[in-house]
């Protein structure tokens, strides 16, 4: 059952909740939803850049049974970043920044674990798409031991443009792959670096990959050859870190 307080429902008190700015996860729409009232709340949302889906109107009721009107926004729990604004001010504040890339990451827990990972890590921020992908939400802070209430979270509507810019700001793009011959130790990480991690079905996506500076991947001897994405994110996570000591920096 979802939190009453992780959402708000009917028209008109969404349109206020998109035009005060507040931070909105997603925002469902029926199916049977009025086309220009549904136009109106996906242009506005559009505005902030905040999901939105046209959904069977039974999976609004089942979230809540009170006059919904067909419209409900689920919250996040979190304030999202933007990239292309994090970016200058790590540097302004002479960081040398770590960012982590999840590429079609969908599991909550998977995304909870890296995210607790990256705090302790000191990773400066992650970077999520904002469709197909998992979400900030209050169980993902909940997951994550409450780190999703200190590392900065990015939502991009578009992951390669997101990637591009860090590359164009002087990020080495590290993506990992098992179809590589470069072991993950053999990179270079010390420097300005983004690592991409892919969701465990479908690894990174080619789009991203072709952005990618390194492939590297990580050796894997069983018979299952399938690492989860999280624990994949730690191995990764703390190479960076073990380079970074070794080469007497601190890290974030």
């Amino acid at each position: 059952m979802i939190d009453k307080n992780q959402y708000i429902y009917g028209i008109h008190a969404v349109l206020e909740a998109i035009d005060a700015g507040k931070d909105i996860d997603k925002i469902l729409l029926s199916k049977t939803l009025n086309a220009d009232t549904a136009k109106e709340i996906s242009d506005r949302a559009r505005s902030l850049r905040v999901p939105v889906q046209r959904v069977p109107v039974q999976k609004i009721d089942r979230i809540t049974r009170r006059n919904h009107q067909g419209v409900l926004a689920m919250m996040s729990a979190v304030t999202y970043y933007r990239v292309e604004d994090i970016v200058p001010q790590l540097f302004d504040n002479g960081e040398n920044p770590f960012i982590v890339v999840l590429d079609g990451v969908t599991d909550v827990r998977n995304f909870g674990a890296v995210a607790r990972t990256c705090e302790c890590a000191g990773v400066s921020a992650i970077v999520i798409p904002d469709r197909e992908s998992v979400s900030a939400n209050a169980d993902a802070v909940k997951t994550s031991a409450g780190a999703l209430n200190y590392l900065p979270v990015c939502r991009e509507h578009n992951l390669v443009n997101a990637v591009k810019l860090l590359r164009d700001s002087g990020f080495r793009i590290v993506g990992t792959s098992d179809k590589s011959q470069m072991p993950y130790t053999s990179g270079n990480y010390t420097g300005p670096v983004a690592i991409v991690l892919g969701a465990e079905d479908k690894g990174v996506s080619p789009e991203i990959m072709k952005l990618c500076d390194t492939q590297v991947m990580i050796p894997e001897f069983g018979h299952i050859n399938s690492l989860n994405v999280s624990v994949a994110g730690g191995i990764m996570i703390y190479e960076v870190v073990r380079q970074r000591l070794a080469d007497n920096q601190e890290v974030n």
